[in-house]
This record gives structure tokens, C-alpha cells and sequence, in this order.
């Protein structure tokens, strides 16, 4: 799917990074990477367990009253307060923005952390890589780029560049979609202009054109001025 029929508002950090969140586990899916769900499902079942221990806290006091029930509504509160503080350091120490672990075929484990800073439309994403033997170290890939160059100016997210970057950054990726890979090296050669040309209409050169442009319109603006000051002094004083 080259690009998505939904569209997004381009303003809503959120809903920007989400979608490229999205994005990743389908486009690393796709190529047979198996994904892992631990992190969610740990967080999902301190989740539901703190949510049944209060449903059910609910349901006795309601039933027996809480005269009778107030010893085990105290233990209640007590595992409600320790799983909740569980979600959070799990949340905050182990997931730390994780979005995507996988496995690819040939066995390296891919795991991706993204995050954005406030008012800022730029997309950072961490990739640490772990080679099938555990014994060598991994190798961590950062990433940082505007989300501009895989969303349209409606809204609408792009697929192909957005699978190109990653296929370029992560080596893994690129030898399992060597052709986003080819694509991104043969976008550009070493005699074309920089990628910071192509994804910024506004180059150097083109600055300075328009400089000039704005300095010469300004020059005939004051010329004609002058010239008009002239002719209407010259009428005053035959009159």
C-alpha cells in the first residue's frame, strides 16, 4: 500500500507517532520477522489484575458490607497499591518507549523505542539489534527525521519512504527488503545533491536567489518611488 486512505491531523504530535508506530510492526511483520508480545502482555496483565482485584473489592463490600469485609478490602487496597506501582516502574524502567521487538529469520532480535519532544514534528526512534549469538555485543542505531517525509501535507501517511529509511538504517531490514535498500542508495549517488536538498525545497542556492530577487525588487520599488516623487514636484511648482 503505497498510501493510506485514512487521514490524520499533521498538527496532533500524537497521532503522528503513533501511526508511524503502527507502521513498524507492519512493515517488519511483513518481511517474516516474529514478533514478540511479552512487554505488552506483562503490562496488560498487571493491568486487568489491579482492575479485578478493585471489581471485586467492590462486589463484597456491596454484598456483606464493609464492616465485615474491612480486613480483606484492607489487603485489597494494599496488592491494588503494589500492582499499580508494578505497571508504572514497568512502564517506565523496562518498556522505556519500546514499540517493537521481533526476531528475523536468520535470528537477530530487533528491538525498537521511539519517542518525540513536545512541539517538535521530528520522529526519534532507537534500534538495538541483538546477533543470534548472545555473546556478541549489540549494535544500537539511532534515528532521527521529520515526519514530514512520510506524511503528505493532508495527512495521509506514505509507506515507501518511510520503509526505505528504515531498510537503509537497519541492516537486518535492508538484507530482507534489498530493494527499499537499492532504492534509497541509488536516490542518491555521490554526484547529486545531498538528501537534505531533496527533502528541503528551500536549498542554499535557492536562497540566495531569492535574496537577490527581493533586493533588485526592492531597488526598482525605491527607483520608481523617486521617479514618481520627482514628477510630482515638478507639477506643484508649475502650478
Amino acid at each position: 500500500m503505497a498510501t493510506s486512505q485514512e487521514k490524520i491531523t499533521v498538527y496532533n504530535l500524537a497521532e503522528l507517532k503513533n501511526t508511524s508506530d503502527d507502521a513498524i510492526s507492519n512493515y517488519l511483520n511483513s518481511l517474516k520477522f516474529k514478533q514478540s508480545h511479552f512487554l505488552t502482555d506483562v503490562r496488560l496483565a498487571l493491568g486487568y489484575s489491579a482492575f479485578a482485584i478493585a471489581a471485586a473489592c467492590f462486589l463484597w463490600d456491596y454484598k456483606f458490607g464493609f464492616e465485615s469485609t474491612k480486613q480483606f478490602t484492607a489487603a485489597a487496597v494494599a496488592l491494588y497499591t503494589i500492582l499499580n506501582c508494578a505497571l508504572t516502574l514497568w512502564i517506565w524502567k523496562k518498556e522505556r518507549g519500546i514499540v517493537y521487538v521481533g526476531t528475523a529469520p536468520s535470528g537477530e532480535t530487533a528491538t525498537i523505542a521511539t519517542s518525540t519532544y513536545k512541539n517538535v514534528p521530528q520522529y526519534h526512534i532507537s534500534i538495538t539489534v541483538q546477533p543470534k549469538p548472545l555473546s556478541k555485543a549489540p549494535q544500537t542505531i539511532e534515528i532521527t527525521r521529520p515526519f514530514a517525509e512520510w506524511f503528505d501535507a493532508a495527512g495521509h501517511f506514505l509507506a515507501p519512504p518511510f520503509q526505505t529509511i528504515l531498510a537503509t538504517a537497519i541492516p537486518v531490514v535492508g538484507k530482507l527488503d534489498p530493494k527499499r535498500a537499492a532504492t534509497a542508495v541509488a536516490s542518491t549517488p555521490a554526484s547529486s545533491p545531498s538528501a537534505d536538498e531533496h527533502t528541503n525545497p528551500y536549498t542554499p542556492a535557492l536562497l540566495d536567489a531569492l535574496a537577490a530577487a527581493d533586493t533588485a525588487e526592492s531597488s526598482r520599488a525605491d527607483t520608481s518611488g523617486a521617479s514618481s516623487r520627482k514628477k510630482n514636484s515638478g507639477k506643484r511648482r508649475k502650478a
